[in-house]
């Protein structure tokens, strides 16, 4: 059960019932078959084989690499050492041109590695890194460059392709985002040099913890494998430099049981961005950027873009209201990797040449969806949203003025 929304006054900000007793999170775990995975688990213990590449792993990597139709896979323990590895099996350095707009770590493992991220600006409709502005930020320290599939919806590949290939650059995906996603009929893990996935519990498709290298690279695959493991080569004898970025089996047996429901997820998510789509499309001021007709997609974001000047209610005044709710929508990835640390003291000016990214980490609202939410809550999220836009000059006044008699 859920409380309406008629008005201003019944908002739980104002002193209303919460709309919803439990709260709604983006990115909620999704959990396949339980008994299928506590099989798995117990299969693992009553094998003693915990980690170290056990069968379990040995098996996602195979059934991952099917899926996507490349010839190589590695697991790792998560998504961010998984680009810290496939950056350093690539022997990047110098400098690499990366969004800004996008989850840290995406710059994060870069300065780990002692290498610059350059942060370059983004498209305006499909929020990915904007082809048209990277050559101009190419230096001769410019090693490589990292799009980011964001929302899963699929870099320009090709473009960037040829400015990598023109310019002699590494070109890598953080694919976080795109797991089950395609681009001209081809699955997202098949573009670049290599492409890592995020498999974190906030993922639509999870392994607990984890991550995974994907490439048709035989000699790049082999460098990640032997990275993941302290710098090991089949032969047991340490090639160079690694560190411990193993999967665990425990790990494996929630991402193989994940896979097996794999459509069941993207089904839920898909009928929720409907949904959402259907209630909230023709609402002035609020743009849902669309997914690629034609093309598989995971739909586990739904994002979107608020235009204050149309709503008369800021982002961050939504938000506070969607939370008194129970709603826990998030502003994704707000301020901008150039505005944290140790990027804006190294470079406080660069948001100069990033304006899209600014005015998206002022925009963009992504709500709750997966398979813990249903048409019902998709209805009373937008039922606030509508009353949100339909009154924002009021709430936001209201919300302004308890503020000044709280300071």
């Amino acid at each position: 059960m859920r409380s309406e929304k008629k008005g201003c006054a019944d908002l739980a900000v104002f002193g209303g019932e919460p709309a919803f007793t439990e709260k709604l999170h983006v990115g909620r775990p999704n959990i396949g078959n339980r008994n299928r995975l506590l099989e798995r688990i117990d299969a693992v213990l009553s094998r003693r084989w915990l980690s170290n590449n056990g069968p379990l792993v040995q098996e996602l990597e195979q059934r991952i690499s099917e899926f996507i139709g490349v010839k190589y896979c590695v697991a790792t323990c998560n998504g961010t050492l998984g680009l810290e590895i496939a950056i350093r099996a690539h022997g990047l350095s110098g400098e690499v041109i990366v969004p800004s707009f996008t989850f840290v770590a995406t710059a994060h493992a870069l300065q780990w590695l002692n290498i610059t991220p350059v942060f370059c600006d983004v498209d305006r409709h499909t929020h990915n890194i904007d082809p048209r502005l990277i050559e101009q930020l190419i230096t001769p320290r410019t090693t490589g460059i990292i799009g980011v599939h964001l929302w899963g919806r699929p870099c320009e590949v090709e473009k960037l392709a040829d400015i990598a290939e023109r310019h002699d650059l590494a070109l890598i995906f953080d694919a976080a985002h795109a797991f089950g996603c395609s681009h001209q009929g081809r699955m997202v893990g098949s573009f670049g040099n290599l492409e890592v996935f995020s498999f974190h519990a906030t993922k639509f498709f999870n392994s607990f913890e984890g991550g995974a290298i994907v490439t048709e690279n035989g000699a790049l695959a082999a460098r990640a494998r032997a990275m993941r493991d302290f710098g090991f080569d089949p032969q047991n004898d340490v090639s160079g430099v690694g560190t411990n970025g193993k999967m665990t089996e425990v790990c494996a047996a929630m991402g193989l049981t994940g896979l097996e429901s794999l459509d069941e997820f993207i089904a839920a998510n898909y009928s929720n961005y409907k949904q959402y789509h259907a209630e909230l499309a023709d609402l002035p001021g609020i743009r849902l950027p669309p997914y690629e007709g034609g093309e598989k997609s995971n739909y586990q974001y739904v994002v979107l873009e608020i235009d204050e000047a149309v709503t008369q209610i800021p982002r961050d005044q939504m938000l506070e209201v969607l939370h008194a709710e129970n709603v826990l929508a998030r502003r994704y990835f707000h301020p901008g990797c150039h505005r944290m640390e140790p990027y804006r003291s190294r470079l406080p000016d660069v948001g100069l040449r990033l304006p899209v990214t600014e005015m998206l980490a002022e925009q963009v609202l992504v709500l709750p969806t997966g398979t813990a939410v249903g048409a019902d809550e998709v209805s009373g999220v937008c039922e606030i949203i509508r009353l949100l836009v339909a009154h924002g000059v009021e709430i936001r006044e209201r919300l302004a003025g308890r503020q000044e008699t709280r300071s």
